[in-house]
């Protein structure tokens, strides 16, 4: 009897193991996009904007997997911004590429599973504007010397300078996490997710925190 009893427990071992491989898959991909609140001179230059996200990765076990994820965010500056610091034509973006950790919640609820995930990356914020040559006395503006790297003294221009584009690298950090529902039409699962990034400019930090929507497979 006790080796009938031993019998029936390894095939039901061996049974819900191999039910758990069904729906475990070992490599992760993952696209989507959303809203993107802005912080810091994000906030103060752009506001509330857009991103599209997309990465791939590998999970180690159901717990735990790492990815890599490019991220573009839209940094076109507010109309009043443009306008009232002599910006016409600005437009802009931060794109990124960072290493991520992420570690899937045990409990279930329902069919919403939750993950964290934390990351580290290189950050390049570009922005431009029309041409135009910035005589001396010309009064600085905020944006002028956060995002297009001018010089000022006291408040305004001692040397004639030409403002259009600038870019700055950085290496900075994200965290969040999200939730995710099961598409079987579509094999993948539905993601809602919240992330913090924050990027260390020499001219100062570029924060936005970007709400996906995405499906991963």
């Amino acid at each position: 009897m006790s080796k009938r009893i031993l019998l029936v427990l390894a095939i039901c071992g061996l049974a819900a193991m191999a039910s758990a491989q069904a729906d475990f898959n070992r490599f992760d991909f993952n696209v989507g996009g959303g809203l993107g609140i802005g912080r810091s001179y994000v906030a103060a230059f752009v506001g509330n904007s857009y991103h599209a996200e997309a990465g791939a990765g590998i999970n180690f076990s159901r717990l735990f997997g790492v990815d890599a994820e490019y991220m573009y965010y839209g940094l076109g500056l507010r109309p009043s911004v443009s306008q009232n610091q002599s910006l016409p034509d600005a437009s802009g973006n931060l794109q990124a590429i960072s290493l991520d950790g992420i570690v899937n919640v045990p409990r279930h609820f329902g069919k919403w599973k939750a993950y964290g995930i934390f990351g580290v990356g290189f950050y390049r914020r570009s922005v431009s504007a029309r041409s135009q040559l910035l005589a001396p006395g010309t009064i600085c503006q905020a944006a002028w010397v956060r995002w297009w790297d001018v010089n000022c003294l006291n408040g305004a221009i001692q040397s004639a300078q030409t403002m259009s584009s600038m870019t700055k690298d950085a290496g900075g950090f994200n965290y969040g996490g999200g939730v995710t529902y099961p598409v079987p039409r579509l094999h993948s699962r539905l993601y809602v997710e919240g992330r913090y990034h924050r990027a260390y400019q020499s001219d100062g930090q570029t924060i936005v925190i970007p709400i996906s929507v995405g499906l991963r497979w």
